[in-house]
């Protein structure tokens, strides 16, 4: 890896031209990225995923996902459907792979393109290694997007962190509330409603 030029591009990000969700998807219409490569684009940058040792999925980052996916049909009975591990398009530069996301309608209405900001309820991300990414860059996209809700489950403290109330302008959410073992997370899907779920039946 060529140290001095990454030396470079930091201490002068002018230099960097980001990409837009345009062109990120054209790299991969065209091959240039390969179809289920393991990054996502975040401010314009193609950012690895971060899931642990490698681009390996931890054992217990894939039995909270598992367990995330045994909620999709009460879900599907509330008039929306659970994705996991998949992209929602914020415009016009970043399109992360949430670990879960709560989306408006049915799968067959996303048959041409991924949801976008304001077809999004709830976002959820299972954090181990990747926790402070989660608290600081992807809580900033999704505040700024204006995603009502944002779910860390955090698996280095076992407990759940809720942030709700955005203000896009800032970049941050106005409520956030730390929730236990013993608690419940009210899971936002539309028509202001809520599916509550234990917290330990996710990361118990």
């Amino acid at each position: 890896m060529n140290t001095l030029l990454l030396d470079e591009i930091q201490h002068s990000p002018a230099e960097v031209v980001p990409l837009t969700v345009e062109q990120y998807h054209r790299m991969l219409e065209t091959g240039i990225l390969a179809e289920g490569e393991p990054i996502e684009l975040l401010d314009g940058l193609l950012v690895p995923k971060d899931r642990g040792e490698g681009m390996t999925i931890k054992p217990r980052h894939r039995l909270v996902v598992s367990r995330l996916m045994q909620l999709a049909a009460r879900f599907e009975a509330r008039g929306c459907h659970l994705q996991l591990q998949s992209p929602i398009t914020i415009e016009p530069s970043h399109e992360p792979e949430p670990d879960g996301l709560v989306v408006r309608g049915g799968i067959e209405d996303y048959l041409d393109r991924h949801p976008g900001r304001g077809d999004v309820t709830c976002l959820i991300e299972v954090a181990e290694s990747s926790l402070e990414r989660d608290r600081t860059t992807k809580q900033r996209i999704y505040a700024t997007a204006g995603v009502a809700q944002y779910v860390i489950l955090n698996l280095v403290d076992s407990r759940a962190e809720v942030y709700e109330e955005p203000v896009p302008a800032a970049g941050r959410y106005e409520s956030v509330r730390v929730l236990g073992l013993d608690d419940v997370i009210s899971i936002r899907i539309p028509g202001g409603e809520a599916l509550d779920v234990p917290v330990a039946q996710l990361i118990g």
